[in-house]
């Protein structure tokens, strides 16, 4: 059962349950994920790991799940993996965006064995904070428990920036300057989350 409750018009009809039902599932599920259980509720090619000791972890949330929380998690892993376990999923997942993959392997960062998902295919993971990097995600943000913290940093839509550009090079301007200023947010952490 997961562990969100989405405040969209669309969930209640979704999910085909009342609010009651999911309330009390989330309220009585304390359930912990184990790896060994973890590999058969994720979508195939996710990485479900223990959290590690002394790690904050982070989910960052997107519409889309295919660009900026991609990044994010991107960064948060190569620039901060000894302190933070970095997630990524969306409310409305489209896939990976092929240019966000580009631009990040032209800084260094793989994210190209990343998986765009939805939310409730995290399961009963457990989040110290979770970020929504665009407005429509803050707008249908998952209900989550109280102890887990909800910030919201926006960026720029790359994809909707690069939608009237004149070249592919010119569309990737728009991707590098977002990763640019994910990357200085990611810098900030995990400093930014205690203040």
């Amino acid at each position: 059962m997961p562990r969100c409750l989405m405040q969209s018009r669309r969930n209640s009809q979704a999910w085909g349950k009342s609010v009651e039902t999911i309330a009390g599932s989330l309220i009585n599920s304390r359930m912990k994920l184990s790896t060994a259980s973890a590999e058969s509720q994720y979508p195939k090619g996710l990485k479900v790991m223990p959290k590690g000791p002394n790690k904050i972890s982070i989910l960052f949330l997107c519409t889309g799940n295919s660009c900026r929380s991609q990044m994010a998690e991107g960064w948060a892993r190569h620039l901060r993996g000894d302190r933070i376990d970095a997630w990524s999923a969306g409310t409305e997942p489209h896939g990976m965006d092929p240019r966000a993959v580009k631009v990040m392997a032209e800084a260094g960062v793989d994210i190209s064995t990343q998986v765009s998902k939805h939310i409730n295919s995290l399961g009963d993971l457990e989040f110290d904070f979770v970020i929504t990097l665009c407005e429509g995600a803050r707008e249908s943000c998952p209900v989550f428990p109280a102890k887990n913290k909800v910030l919201h940093a926006g960026f720029d839509d790359p994809p909707r920036l690069a939608a009237a550009a004149a070249s592919e090079e010119a569309a990737s301007v728009h991707y590098r300057r977002v990763r640019d200023e994910i990357k200085a947010f990611i810098e900030k952490f995990p400093e930014l989350l205690t203040t």
